[in-house]
């Protein structure tokens, strides 16, 4: 039986005070934890590994370290990570680090930060974390492919100080389209996926695996690490009888508060640390749902409660995080840039576009499918391919930004700028509500979406939608800072 709603702690306990780490508890794949002076190994190759319950067979799958998602890898804020990558793919690859600041040498994009790794080879990424938070990592070669087989992993770095919890538990999710023999279905890049909401599997995994119920005790407190590591699904989570409280998005810290209509909406790439004081009685079970596309609602898994509690209070620490040295954007002096999103099959059928093609992987928005589908969406009217190309913008060093980003399509797009995060400004010329930082926003069809930051880290920075088939059909482009 599903649980109604218990005890609800105030919201001053939640905002006010601090205390630093009671219990860590993982709920991922291996974790590997650097010192200041550690070296990391991840190997990048096939695996076999179980996704369904039994009797299902293994899945062959791509995996680091031969693990799906790959090892949790975790620093403490201001450490130096020094990670060599070994390929033991029959392709290329690289390893981007989702949502870090890093220096343009180590983003992780081929041609244009480093040259790809080939089978065989090893590259050595050493970088300094300036950001406590909720990060991961994947490849950006050949991504839609080689994350849908599941190169991923979590990237954790820890606060000097963190909040007083009993749990922190990190969710990895991940989407897989799979055959009745659990084998992944190679129609990568068809064109129903990359001209529409992208390649959303019939499979939903947390941290490789199909759910399994959160077995939680009355009054603990659990900080909750969601990364959403698919191609395209975007998540839309419920969590019955409990009232989550958000203390970040995308690694950076927000004003702790309740989701807008008790949902927490991720689209690819994007990440939200929860803490939950649970509240239920022994033996109540509550469902935490997944509700993005409501006519394919489904209960992802239950949060099942012991019949002891492990206190008889809630916690009455703040759970409010410590703010990362992000740079300020001085708006009144800020530069503006129109960042037009099109393309794509839209909702009443027609295709946007067409045109001639350019060379250099790239070409115009006039006649866009022009006999090439892979020249699908747009970015100001361009559709890049290749992620070698010509600047859109070119950005000043340490001068404030405003992008609109506007979305003329019938789809959402999770847009990520690689180097930076961004302040999200307002939604349809709405201010929000609270300071939120992030690297990665959902813009949903026809809205228009104000984001602002300082350009304060030189180099050739991807700008793209991470539904990695809307990337990989065109929606991508380059801003360079100098």
């Amino acid at each position: 039986m599903i649980g109604n709603t218990g005890m609800r702690p105030s919201r001053r306990s939640l905002l006010t005070g601090g205390a630093a780490l009671a219990t860590t508890a993982l709920l991922s794949s291996r974790s590997h934890r650097a010192g200041a002076a550690a070296d990391l190994h991840l190997t990048a190759g096939p695996a076999r590994v179980i996704l369904r319950d039994s009797p299902s067979p293994e899945t062959g799958v791509w995996a680091y370290d031969g693990s799906v998602p790959g090892p949790t890898l975790r620093f403490r804020q201001g450490e130096i990570a020094r990670i060599a990558v070994e390929n033991r793919l029959a392709e290329e690859t690289t390893v981007h680090w989702h949502g870090v600041r890093v220096p343009n040498a180590m983003d992780g994009v081929p041609y244009v930060t480093q040259k790809p790794i080939a089978p065989g080879e090893t590259f050595a990424y050493e970088f300094r974390v300036p950001d406590a938070g909720t990060f991961w990592y994947h490849p950006h070669e050949h991504s839609f492919v080689q994350v849908a087989r599941g190169l991923y992993g979590a990237f954790i770095v820890e606060e000097a100080t963190p909040i007083l919890v009993d749990r922190d538990l990190t969710w990895v999710l991940g989407d897989w389209r799979l055959g009745a023999d659990a084998s992944i279905n190679d129609d990568f890049g068809n064109h129903m996926d990359t001209s529409m909401a992208g390649r959303i599997g019939t499979t939903v995994t947390v941290n490789g695996r199909l759910p399994q119920p959160l077995v939680a005790r009355r009054h603990e407190r659990i900080r909750l690490r969601l990364i959403n590591a698919a191609n395209a699904r975007i998540f839309a989570l419920t969590f019955a009888g409990h009232q989550p409280w958000i203390v970040a998005l995308d690694g950076q810290p927000v004003t702790p508060h309740e989701p807008d209509d008790g949902r927490i909406v991720l689209g690819p790439a994007m990440r939200a640390d929860l803490v939950m004081d649970m509240m239920g009685g022994a033996g109540e079970r509550f469902a935490i749902t997944d509700g993005f596309y409501p006519q394919f609602t489904y209960r992802l898994l239950e949060i099942a409660y012991a019949d002891e509690p492990l206190r008889d209070h809630a916690m009455e620490a703040g759970i409010a995080l410590p703010r990362n040295p992000l740079p300020e954007p001085d708006l009144t002096a800020a530069e503006r840039h129109e960042i037009v999103l099109g393309g794509g099959m839209m909702m009443g059928g027609d295709m946007m576009g067409g045109g001639d093609m350019m060379g250099g992987g790239m070409m115009s928005g006039g006649d866009m499918m022009g006999g090439n589908g892979d020249h699908i969406w747009t970015i100001n009217g361009v559709s890049a391919t290749e992620h070698t190309h010509e600047p859109l913008l070119l950005l000043k060093r340490g001068r404030s930004y405003v992008f609109a980003l506007q979305n003329n399509t019938g789809f959402h797009h999770p847009i990520h700028l690689h180097g930076h995060s961004f302040r999200v400004m307002s939604r349809n010329g709405v201010a929000t509500r609270f300071m939120e930082w992030r690297d990665t926003v959902l813009v949903a069809p026809k809205e228009r979406v104000e984001i602002a930051f300082v350009a304060d880290n030189p180099g050739d920075w991807m700008i793209h939608c991470h539904i990695l088939e809307h990337q990989a059909a065109g929606m991508m482009a380059t801003v360079r800072v100098g």
